[in-house]
This record gives structure tokens, sequence and C-alpha cells, in this order.
């Protein structure tokens, strides 16, 4: 890459800016701001969850002009696909990073996520490849090899489905039933079939948390998680412990994001029903995703 370059994808649970140069990375943060809060609900995005968005893009802007940004493409996902009111959102980072957000479609948020999980593999993977990105509004099922030959996107985010079934703490068998039930209508009405992969690539946060849990780590590290093989049956163990879990005992966990504890078990369901009807028995973690997709976009 020539050029320094910034990434922003501003998903329902978490907003990411990633900037590089021709050295590469420069610099990588995260923040959750649970823009999508109540989203599914209400239809728009709250003034609390916009605020708390302004305030990362904020600091973001201040990034983007101390490393000398020559391009920047901001993304947003699901959230903002839903909400009634968008455009308050696109005002706002506009006038934050002198850019327009692009709205993304389904399919082009599978198929960045596709490109960055993919390309940044170390070991060529068995093709088809299946990218599985479980966001906070929406789920990415990606099936391809060197490119994307199949994408669809459904609304069965971690964020939505622990709010659209107002899940208990911990959350009942009647609410888990519920929840799954949802999770087995979405995949039964989805074109890609995950039992046509040779490989299974799971990105995001919902899946490198599961990662972290599985590989015991005393906190959260990238390195480790990044590009890790995890046997299925250790990933269901986990989310069924998960998901019978309090708030508070996720939260004691050392690897857990606090963002993350309330809403993981419905993530973990998800990406449980998905490798159940993939019949594969490993799961490679990716820690670049549609964020790194859409920085490559700019190269």
């Amino acid at each position: 890459m020539s050029e320094v370059v910034a990434a922003v994808d501003c998903g329902t649970n978490t907003i990411k800016l990633l900037v590089t140069g021709p050295e590469g990375e420069l610099v990588r943060e995260m923040r959750m701001v649970r823009l999508g809060q109540d989203v599914d609900r209400t239809g728009r995005l709250s003034d609390d969850a916009l605020a708390r968005t302004f305030a990362a893009v904020d600091e973001y802007a201040g990034l983007v002009k101390a490393h000398g940004v020559e391009r920047l493409r901001v993304c947003a996902t699901s959230a903002t696909r839903d909400a009634a009111n968008a455009d308050v959102f696109a005002a706002g980072v506009r006038a934050r990073l002198g850019v327009e957000p692009e709205v993304l479609s389904g399919a082009e948020e599978a198929a960045l996520a596709f490109g960055g999980a993919v390309r940044h593999l170390a070991v060529a993977p068995a093709l088809p490849v299946l990218v599985v990105d479980i966001g906070g509004g929406s789920t990415e099922l990606v099936l391809g090899d060197e490119t994307p030959t199949a994408a669809h996107s459904m609304d069965i985010g971690a964020v939505r489905l622990h709010e659209r079934h107002a899940l208990s703490d911990p959350p009942t068998a009647a609410e888990v039933a519920a929840l799954l039930a949802d999770v087995d209508a979405a995949l039964d009405a989805c074109p890609v079939d995950p039992a046509a992969a040779a490989t299974v690539v799971g990105v995001a946060g919902t899946v490198t948390t599961l990662a972290a849990g599985v590989l015991g780590l005393a906190a959260y590290d990238r390195t480790a998680i990044d590009q890790a093989v995890l046997a299925v049956s250790d990933v269901q163990a986990l989310a069924e412990r998960l998901v019978a879990m309090t708030v508070a005992e996720r939260l004691a966990l050392p690897w857990m994001h606090p963002g993350r504890a309330d809403v993981i078990g419905a993530g973990a369901l998800i990406l449980g029903r998905v490798l159940e009807r993939s019949g594969t028995d490993r799961l490679v973690v990716s820690e670049a995703d549609i964020l790194d997709g859409i920085a490559w976009s700019l190269a």
C-alpha cells in the first residue's frame, strides 16, 4: 500500500478503525457503542446510542488527522440499514470525518467480510470456504473460493436476538428454545448451505470471544486467537456454558469484554446452529474481518 488509508466499520454493537500505510498496520481500535440498541423494536437510532457513537467518531477523527490519512472509507452495516433516522447518523459522521458513510447492503457486507477473512489466512484453506460473520444486528454467510460465489445476510445478530427475545439473566429454557427457533427459521430460508463448505472460517466478536474462552486465555489476546483452529465440540461446549451463565458470571471471565457479556449467549447460539449444519469438526478463527476488507478495497 503506497499511501496511508483508513477504514471505519460501524456495526450494531461496535465501531472499529483501521489505519494502514506502506509500513503496514498503524492503528486498530474498537469501541463498544451499541448503536443498534432497541433498533429492532423501535426502528430508530436512539439519542443515547448516537451520542456514544459520535464520541467514538470524534476520537477516530483525531487519529485519522494525526496519521495523515489520505483516503478514508466509512461503512455502516445492519443498524443503519434498519433505522428510519439513519440520516442523523450520516450527517454526524460527515461533520466529523468529512466523508459520507456508505450504508452497505447485506451482499456488500458479506463480500467485504469474505475478502477480509480469506485474504488474511496464512495457510491455504480447503475449498470452498464458508465465512461466518456474526454481528450485533445480522449474520452473514458467505461461500466461495478466491471470491464469493454465494452470500446471504440474515437479521439474526447477537444484539438483535438478545433484545427481541428479552432474555432473562440467565435465560430460561423456553427463551433459548424460542431464540433457536428464530435462528433455525433464518437458516432454513438462507440460500447459502453451510454443509457445502470444506472449511468454515469465523470472524467478528462473537467468534473471537468464544475462541478466547476455548483457548483458556488469561486475557483477550488477538495474536493467540488469530487463525486458531478449534474443535467444534469445544466451541459447542463453551457455548452451552455461556448461555447458562448470568451476566455477572460472564463478566468474571478474564477474556470477556464487558460490552459483549449480555449478548454473547445469543451470538453463541447462532454460531452453534451454523456449525451444526456445516457438519465440520473444526472452526478456523480469523481476526481479520470486514474492517480489513474495507481497508483492502482502498489499496
